[in-house]
């Protein structure tokens, strides 16, 4: 064989193999962005269920914020209620103080002469002497 036709020989071959080198390089290439592509998408599928879970999450914390709130109202309205029936009372009191408040100026008043008198009374007794029977019949002229 001449030097051409080995040339050409070794040519057609690194031609060849080169081709070669380039599907494979190709190959793996394409294998990698597949294997990447199934990442991505691994990842966003389980982005996808993390965000789905955190918005039912969130979802179920609003519902026990709201149920939590209607508790809350309730207890307030119910407390508002007592303290509304308690003010009523006290004020329903104090009205038929001032509407009788003469009857109870004059009670005080009886109450404070009948208290004086019974002192003055009680004073009295125990301030006179002890005597004996003889001289209460002649009247303390004995």
């Amino acid at each position: 064989m001449t030097a051409e036709s080995e040339n050409a020989r070794n040519s057609r071959t690194t031609q060849t193999k080169n081709t070669q080198a380039k599907k494979t390089t190709a190959k793996r290439a394409e294998s990698k962005a597949s294997n990447a592509t199934a990442t991505v998408e691994s990842a966003a599928r389980d982005a996808e269920n993390s965000v789905s879970a955190s918005a039912r999450s969130a979802g179920e914390a609003t519902k026990r914020v709201g149920r939590a709130a209607a508790s809350g109202l309730q207890s307030g309205q119910q407390t508002l209620t007592a303290n509304a029936a308690k003010a009523a009372t006290a004020a329903t009191t104090a009205w038929t103080v001032v509407k009788q408040r003469k009857a109870i100026a004059a009670g005080a008043a009886a109450g404070v002469a009948g208290v004086a008198g019974a002192a003055f009374a009680i004073g009295r007794s125990t301030a006179k002497p002890p005597v004996g029977p003889l001289t209460r019949l002649a009247r303390g002229r004995i």
